[in-house]
């Protein structure tokens, strides 16, 4: 295989709350899906198992993903985050890519801490960070709400799901935001890999 075929894999790292944001992962996971020689692997973060952590020490990029809860992400995801102190101490994650995205009850709902949070884990880890590279949609009078990135977030994909809802059901807005990250991060993969593996050649 040529640097431009060879696969690449993406991890998506993920606690999924009540469902809305397993949901988002899914979405991550479709954008991701849609570039050619990606393999994408969902790794549940609450129940993760030795085999899923190596899935993970050979990735090439991490999509971290939690609901957002007391202006942070779960306590699932911390404990898993804590647990990754292992990675941290042997650089196993050193210069992968790396994301985020996040969901929780309000507009605004303090998201920007969650994905601070990603984003500050993954500089530990010494990652790059991709951002979501949308610029805010629904911020204008000729704007709706089924904008691409209608909450208006920029280190991440962020999602609103009314606090009440059993179902799971997210706004088909931040779907698209989320499938939108997960296709960036996967094609700025390929783009990283192949230009590690000619300077390799």
């Amino acid at each position: 295989m040529s640097a431009l075929t060879d696969p690449v894999h993406l991890a998506i790292a993920c606690h999924g709350g009540r469902g809305h944001t397993a949901r988002l992962g899914e979405a991550v996971r479709a954008g991701a899906s849609r570039v050619p020689h990606t393999e994408v692997t969902t790794i549940r973060v609450d129940r993760i198992s030795d085999q899923e952590w190596q899935r993970l020490d050979d990735a090439h990029a991490i999509v971290f993903g939690a609901p957002t809860y007391m202006g942070t992400a779960s306590s699932a995801f911390h404990t898993f985050a804590e647990a990754s102190a292992r990675r941290w101490l042997s650089r196993r994650w050193q210069d992968k890519l790396a994301a985020g995205f996040t969901n929780s009850g309000s507009m605004a709902g303090d998201k920007a801490g969650t994905l601070g949070y990603f984003a500050t884990l993954a500089a530990q880890h010494g990652m790059l960070w991709v951002s979501l590279g949308l610029a805010p949609g629904w911020n204008s009078s000729s704007g709706s709400e089924f904008d691409p990135n209608r909450l208006g977030f920029y280190q991440g994909a962020a999602a609103q799901s009314p606090v009440d809802d059993r179902s799971g059901a997210v706004h088909t807005s931040d779907l698209a935001t989320a499938e939108h990250l997960g296709q960036r991060v996967a094609e700025l993969t390929r783009t990283v890999v192949a230009g590690r593996r000619a300077l390799e050649s």
